[in-house]
């Protein structure tokens, strides 16, 4: 198991030095879900939510949030990203409707961006829930995870199952 980088010889926080680390292409894919009833699905699809366009506005939260993550995880460095994209996929489970974020975000640096897109998806997933929220209180945000990140001398990951 690899040792906690984040801590000096005081047993205090620190952020860890990058500057010795090679430059290169990282990525990386997290996901979130928010389950709604047939109302608010309706309501999201037919773009006729009082507060608007929800997905327009919940993936343009999702990005804003992405470029602010070094402000808000303490440890995390400030990263020059080069892209984010957040996409939307649908699916229905009985009486309810399951919407799959997924946050891909890249850049070119000496660290990764597995914190921007976990926070990207979870930024993404609360806006849709504050924007609904008058009509149903009773969504359910799902599980945030990494799915997969590419590049950094810890090589690449890819998880095997999706998850709920």
């Amino acid at each position: 198991m690899a040792e906690f980088t984040h801590f000096n010889e005081e047993g205090r926080a620190k952020m860890v030095d990058v500057s010795d680390k090679p430059e290169t292409v990282r990525t990386a894919i997290a996901h979130s879900s928010i389950t709604v009833n047939k109302e608010i699905y309706e309501k999201i699809t037919e773009n006729k939510m009082k507060k608007g366009d929800v997905l327009a506005v919940a993936q343009v939260a999702g990005i804003m949030a992405c470029k602010k993550t070094s402000e808000i995880i303490p440890m995390c460095h400030p990263v020059p990203l080069t892209g984010i994209d957040i996409s939307f996929a649908w699916e229905q489970d009985e009486d309810l409707y399951i919407l799959d974020i997924t946050a891909t975000v890249k850049t070119k640096g000496n660290t990764g961006v597995e914190m921007e897109a976990l926070t990207a998806a979870s930024v993404t997933a609360l806006t849709i829930y504050d924007m609904c929220k008058a009509v149903d209180k009773g969504m359910v945000i799902g599980k945030t995870y990494l799915g997969e990140k590419t590049g950094g001398k810890n090589g690449d990951f890819s998880r095997k199952e999706k998850l709920r």
